[in-house]
């Protein structure tokens, strides 16, 4: 099926996803970068991603941070750490810094708005990921001056969810992404492609719901299963079915930032590159000071950044703005 790029995806059903995500048809990716070109140019945003603690209360199966996990050296960064990468990434020129960590109890609403002011007064966009928080912790955020919440559904089937996510709420994940997006920020979600007992049809729904909700930001990883999980043995062989849900996600909601993510690059050498040919927009490499990144582990072997020399070699530009929506 060749797409009108001149006409808006509305009309794209169900049925069409579904078929698509069956399919090994490469004419998808050739038609969600094209629509990648008509809608955000040649341009790829960098987002500087520091990864501010491992510590995290939640105890989800695909997850190597989660707090059963023992055989993991924790680690905490105090903010003049956290203000160091910032530095580091704005002397490189990065225009956006993502804040990301887990659900660590010691990063209170006052201690996260005071790291957020003290990041704004660099001139970037900022971007937090740090899961799931009150209505008024998220109004505090956003007043001290976040642009942008990155909080991933990882699947919108309620019961794979829950077996995925023990002690914890489906509903209250969907009330944390209404809440984000109800407060004005730009919403960033996502979910993992390869999850056991995940269905084709649950994964049409996902990308349904990205534009139920109109998601600014999209991320798709496929499930790569970390040793130190109860998924150490499950299949990991997602690569071309996340790179599917990736370009009907494009395809769907033309104008997301949609990044090319270190998971492909994990499982498929040069899977950065292709994403970026495949619909992706946005890379992000890390600042993380390398003695901390090492045990920022929620999959092993995380693969090392993608060049900019290696991107701009297939017709990319930096982008040179902060990066939001409908910036080039």
């Amino acid at each position: 099926m060749k797409l009108n790029l001149h006409k808006l995806p509305e009309d794209l059903d169900r049925n069409y996803i579904i078929n698509q995500l069956k399919s090994s048809d490469e004419e998808l990716f050739i038609n969600a970068n094209n629509i990648r070109n008509q809608y955000k140019k040649n341009y790829v945003h960098l987002r500087a991603l520091i990864e501010f603690t491992n510590i995290c209360k939640c105890n989800c199966l695909y997850c190597g941070l989660r707090c059963e996990n023992k055989n993991i050296e924790r680690y905490r960064l105090s903010e003049d750490e956290i203000l160091n990468c910032v530095e580091n990434a704005v002397k490189k020129e990065y225009k956006t810094i993502v804040l990301q960590g887990g659900e660590d109890a010691f990063w209170t609403q006052e201690k996260i708005c005071s790291l957020i002011k003290k990041i704004k007064n660099y001139d970037v966009a900022l971007t937090l990921s740090i899961g799931e928080r009150s209505f008024e912790d998220y109004k505090a955020f956003k007043e001290a001056g976040a642009d942008r919440y990155l909080l991933r559904i990882e699947t919108t089937d309620k019961k794979l969810y829950e077996q995925m996510h023990p002690n914890m709420s489906f509903e209250n994940r969907i009330r944390c992404l209404k809440d984000i997006k109800n407060l004005g920020y730009e919403v960033g979600t996502g979910v993992l492609v390869g999850l056991p007992n995940q269905s084709i049809d649950s994964l049409a729904d996902d990308i349904l719901f990205f534009k139920e909700i109109e998601a600014d930001m999209v991320g798709i990883g496929p499930f790569i299963a970390h040793p130190d999980t109860p998924l150490a043995k499950e299949n990991q062989n997602n690569f071309d079915l996340a790179l599917r849900v990736m370009a009907l996600t494009r395809i769907i909601l033309p104008n997301a930032n949609i990044p090319a993510t270190t998971a492909m690059e994990t499982l498929k050498k040069n899977g950065r590159i292709l994403a970026l040919n495949s619909g992706a927009n946005v890379v992000m490499p890390n600042f993380t000071d390398i003695n901390y990144c090492k045990n920022y582990e929620i999959y092993p072997n995380k693969a090392s950044l993608t060049s900019i020399e290696e991107i701009k070699k297939i017709g990319r530009v930096i982008s040179k703005t902060k990066g939001f929506k409908f910036d080039y």
